[in-house]
């Protein structure tokens, strides 16, 4: 009987060392696996990774000239050379919903037109372009048109200004009147690449607004509703050449930037615009001019 009894506990005593010791593993990988994951957090706070991506182009332009003054804003108070900069990025939010490899996007784009050479260097316009977009990856290897991706989105332009057409000004002030300019609209844009050679091709409609609060109901005739831009690389050297316009009005607006990598990610970033719609203050007014300076992302 003492036997039996003696086995018995020495088998309870086994499983519990056992158990204790399966406890004490699952315990350390735990903890191991925490370590792995504040170490891989503390790796991308270092790194500077925050889940942003670029967008557009970024940059500043410090040297942007044109030869005529803005007919938008009162010649006394602005020079015709400003700089600009564009700030644009994007945030994956989800991918392969219906598994297609497919991937949704929010991104915000925020382009300032600054008049530093005068005094206070006050902004002259800015635009707010928020939207969402998904990308269907395309693998064409059969067709000429080599089409990569395929782009679908929901976008709204905003200059953030207001309408002050019937506020009462003090004595010796001007009412700007309605400065306010803004549109929603959807897209769709397919991309296609044969070597070293991108071409974008996009269409884009307007979403019908209300007639009476619509403040550019024309933006369409001056912007266009199509546009196809070129990327072409040649060995550190990028090119691009967009063209936008409208079939009916025949306006619209031409596009020409080169980027060079200087060091770090920064690059030597030069632009010539020609055409209607550079800013919404101005979407109805051609300009022409010359811009140079530095770009973040291409």
């Amino acid at each position: 009987m003492v036997k039996i009894f003696l086995i018995v506990l020495m088998l309870a005593v086994s499983s519990f060392a056992i158990e204790s010791k399966n406890d004490k593993n699952l315990e350390l990988e735990s903890f191991k696996k925490q370590d792995d994951e504040a170490k891989n957090s503390m790796n991308r706070w270092l790194d500077g990774v925050f889940g942003l991506q670029p967008h557009k182009p970024n940059y500043i332009l410090p040297i942007e000239y044109r030869e005529k003054p803005y007919k938008s804003y009162d010649t006394n108070l602005y020079k015709n050379i400003e700089a600009e900069l564009q700030v644009s990025l994007k945030l994956k939010i989800a991918k392969d919903f219906f598994g297609l490899g497919e991937s949704y996007y929010l991104a915000y784009s925020h382009k300032a037109f600054w008049q530093i050479y005068v005094d206070s260097s006050p902004f002259r316009e800015t635009n707010y372009s928020p939207e969402a977009f998904v990308v269907f990856p395309v693998l064409d290897t059969k067709s000429i048109f080599h089409m990569r991706a395929l782009k679908f989105g929901l976008a709204h332009n905003s200059n953030g200004q207001g309408d002050t057409s019937d506020v009462v000004y003090p004595e010796g002030y001007t009412n700007p009147g309605n400065r306010s300019r803004s549109l929603n609209y959807v897209y769709t844009e397919g991309t296609f690449q044969y070597d070293t050679l991108i071409t974008e091709l996009r269409l884009w409609a307007r979403i019908p607004e209300n007639s009476e609060t619509d403040d550019n109901p024309d933006y369409t005739d001056y912007s266009g509703s199509m546009e196809v831009k070129f990327s072409y690389f040649r060995g550190k050297h990028m090119y691009t050449l967009m063209q936008r316009g409208s079939v009916s009005t025949g306006k619209g607006a031409t596009e020409l930037t080169y980027s060079y990598p200087l060091a770090n990610d920064a690059y030597l970033y030069g632009k010539i615009f020609s055409g209607y719609g550079e800013s919404l203050i101005d979407y109805d007014n051609y300009i022409t001019k010359f811009s140079l300076g530095f770009s973040f992302s291409r």
